[in-house]
């Protein structure tokens, strides 16, 4: 900057207004802006993505989780015994060949049992989980976005809903459903009772996503209400959402067992963790390895799901971030 352009921007101070100018070469500007084109950009995802495969934590869980679902969809490739076929005459029979985990009370193979059971108790699981998160996330989205009204009526059938525990409403409303031996009857009653909490989290992620520059921008553009929710909205919320469901997933396998095992969740034509254990309770101090093993499969199973919603949140949640 020449001492005539100097005049121009910087007039004569008044006393005690000097200003100070460094000299062009101790401030190298063309440096400090310039930008490395040879990076490729990176997304929220992609850095999620990035660090959840560095997590020993994730890596386990996800692989325990790949191979429970697995053992869901193909349970014939894990055993070749039917699991209603049952004689008496092997009655608490020790392992042999083909039958590792022995047999139950009924003369029943107990680890095919345990293959055949994974099927049911994840696919209530994974089934609740989906409902849950469309119905509660559609409510949530919806009482976030338009709020007024449609947020106050919105929030106090939620306030209803929460205030009745999960299991003892599944509980009464199954007592009217006892002849049905269809799993649908759980996911519903579980869904009915579990979308409370997803539609609250998603309430709160699109409240603070709707005030951000881009949905301005896209309302400047002609961009109408409902296109700017789920064209942009929902796309900037799914990461709590998604760590909502991951989290969930387990706990809606461990309410199934529960109700099983009180007897009033799946009859007894349906192999399910909950039904053996509940079976084998009076077992426990006679021949404990009858309860033990549906009871491992089942905390295997919650624990892995659980653990990689941990994961998964460490990664989504920019306040965990330690860079």
């Amino acid at each position: 900057m020449t001492e005539s352009n100097a005049e121009v921007f910087f007039p004569d101070p008044l006393p005690g207004q000097e200003r100070f100018v460094a000299p062009l070469d101790d401030t190298p500007l063309a440096d400090v802006d310039s930008v490395n084109d040879e990076v490729p950009a990176t997304s929220m995802w992609a850095d999620a993505w990035k660090k959840l495969r560095r997590n020993p934590l994730f890596i386990i869980s996800a692989v325990l989780a790949i191979f429970v679902i697995l053992v869901a969809l193909f349970p014939f490739l894990f055993t070749k015994q039917d699991p209603m076929a049952c004689n008496l005459d092997n009655s608490l029979g020790a392992g042999t060949s083909g039958h590792p985990f022995g047999y139950d009370l009924q003369g029943c193979d107990v680890y095919s049992r345990v293959v055949y059971g994974t099927r049911t108790s994840v696919s209530i699981g994974i089934l609740t989980t989906l409902l849950v998160t469309v119905f509660g996330g559609l409510i949530g989205a919806v009482a976030g976005f338009f709020g007024g009204w449609v947020d106050a009526i919105l929030s106090r059938v939620t306030d209803i809903f929460f205030a009745i525990p999960m299991l003892l409403g599944a509980i009464v409303l199954l007592q009217m459903f006892r002849t049905s031996g269809s799993i649908w009857k759980i996911v519903f009653t579980l869904t009915l009772f579990g979308w409370v909490q997803m539609a609250r989290i998603t309430r709160s992620a699109v409240m603070e996503a709707k005030n951000l520059e881009f949905n301005t921008a896209s309302t400047a553009l002609g961009s109408s209400p409902v296109r700017n929710l789920f064209n942009h909205i929902l796309p900037n919320s799914l990461a709590p959402i998604i760590v909502m469901a991951t989290m969930s997933l387990g706990n809606y396998i461990v309410s199934e067992a529960t109700l099983s095992f009180l007897g009033i969740g799946l009859p007894t034509s349906l192999v399910s963790w909950g039904g053996d254990i509940s079976t084998a309770q009076s077992l426990l101090t006679t021949n404990p390895s009858v309860l033990f093993y549906p009871s491992a499969a089942l905390a295997i199973t919650v624990l892995a799901f659980i653990m990689m919603g941990d994961a998964v949140k460490d990664a989504l949640d920019p306040k965990s971030k330690t860079v």
